[in-house]
């Protein structure tokens, strides 16, 4: 016999025969001279037993059922001997008897088979901590690495402890050239891959994080956002088709509000309260990261939930689905000729920006009623409107000093 080869041996320990006349039917797996034996649970009476042909007499239906759990025993062994040569690394008896069992060496644990892990854990949060959209997330960064292993190693798995920053480095780089895909998208994509690397870490599979020193990737932050010129002119433009005119209001109120398209399209009655001040708050959770809202209805958006009074049921706007709303919106800057690329999301930022900071609103009061999760957040997207906004006052400060230099 090769013994390079994986032998699968069925034998009776005669020794251990019961007080009913049966005996255990031990396995004995055979891989690069090295033997690993153990219990299959099944017991059978030695003159059943055919030792030629591995299998017992199939005279009854328990011998029967015997010879099943033996082809099953068989099989399971072969399928872990496979996984294990097609993860491409060095493994012996114990190895396969492991993987047999279900059983993986922290050691010897890798990428895509923790990632799964992970996913599944993950999963059970789902309604609780986490929601399906961001766990879907989780999951296509995982299919992402699937396929850069593949392209870039020739293998269906990579081993943990194998990990380096050059593996972020070429992984960063697939993403870039292979998928095409946008900076800001590809340190999101790092960001959720290196969440489940940390969790291996503190599983002690890893002694360290091997991405630590890794940098994300500049991200131009541009925030695109109506003027008070433009919004004046989109507030007083009246559209004859009913379905612009029902999207122009939606996106003003939202202007005004600063509810992203998940909010405005869930927002009912029964979150309009009155407020400490006697004057009318929306007060509900924000969709995207769960953290409660709390904004004050200004007159213009007072007003329009005011139009919409005597709609049926307990939402408080007309409902419409946010890509048919951007695609009417770019139809409604042509026609006011506003040459920007408007969207739902815009009305968000017109109001942080337009509507707050322009007016002095501390940047501390814009995060709040944006329900952004950290204070970062709003500075690293709203910074450089409050930039703009001294370099224009500063602008006019000097314009109002040179006329009186020069009357």
């Amino acid at each position: 016999m090769n013994q390079k080869n994986l032998s699968v041996l069925f034998l009776l320990k005669k020794d251990k025969t019961n007080k009913q006349g049966t005996c255990p039917i031990y396995c004995r797996i055979t891989y690069l001279e090295k033997r690993k034996q153990f219990s299959t649970g099944e017991f059978i009476t030695p003159l059943e037993w055919y030792a030629k042909k591995q299998k017992a007499s199939p005279k009854s239906i328990a011998n029967q059922q015997i010879n099943l759990q033996l082809e099953i025993i068989t099989a399971n062994i072969k399928k872990a001997h496979l996984q294990l040569q097609l993860l491409d690394g060095a493994f012996g008896v114990d190895e396969i008897f492991g993987k047999y069992l279900g059983k993986i060496d922290k050691k010897d644990e890798y990428v895509i088979s923790y990632f799964e892990k992970f996913l599944v854990k993950q999963s059970k949060l789902i309604g609780k901590d986490l929601k399906l959209s961001t766990w879907k997330k989780f999951e296509y960064v995982c299919h992402d690495v699937i396929a850069f292993i593949e392209s870039s190693y020739g293998k269906r798995d990579y081993p943990l402890n194998k990990l380096d920053q050059s593996f972020l480095d070429d992984f960063e780089y697939y993403l870039k050239t292979v998928k095409n895909q946008k900076q800001i998208t590809i340190n999101k994509g790092i960001q959720r891959f290196r969440k489940s690397i940390k969790e291996a870490v503190g599983e002690g599979y890893l002694e360290k994080d091997p991405f630590v020193f890794h940098k994300p990737g500049r991200v131009r932050k541009e925030v695109i956002f109506l003027s008070t010129d433009e919004l004046k002119m989109l507030e007083e433009h009246h559209f004859t088709q009913p379905r612009l005119q029902l999207v122009k209001d939606l996106f003003i109120f939202c202007c005004y509000s600063g509810l992203a398209y998940h909010e405005m399209a869930s927002l009912k009655k029964e979150h309009i309260v009155k407020g400490f001040d006697g004057n009318e708050w929306i007060q509900m959770k924000r969709e995207k990261t769960s953290k409660g809202i709390s904004v004050p209805i200004l007159p213009r958006a007072k007003s329009i939930i005011d139009k919409y009074k005597g709609l049926e049921g307990d939402f408080v706007l007309p409902r419409f689905s946010n890509q048919k709303i951007n695609s009417y919106l770019k139809e409604i800057g042509g026609i006011v000729g506003i040459n920007k690329r408007i969207t739902h999301h815009t009305a968000r930022k017109t109001f942080a920006s337009t509507v707050l900071l322009y007016n002095d609103v501390p940047m501390e009061i814009v995060s709040e009623l944006l329900g952004h999760s950290s204070m970062t957040i709003t500075q690293e997207y709203y910074g450089k409107v409050v930039q703009k906004r001294v370099s224009e006052e500063m602008e006019r400060l000097f314009r109002t000093q040179l006329k009186m230099k020069n009357p």
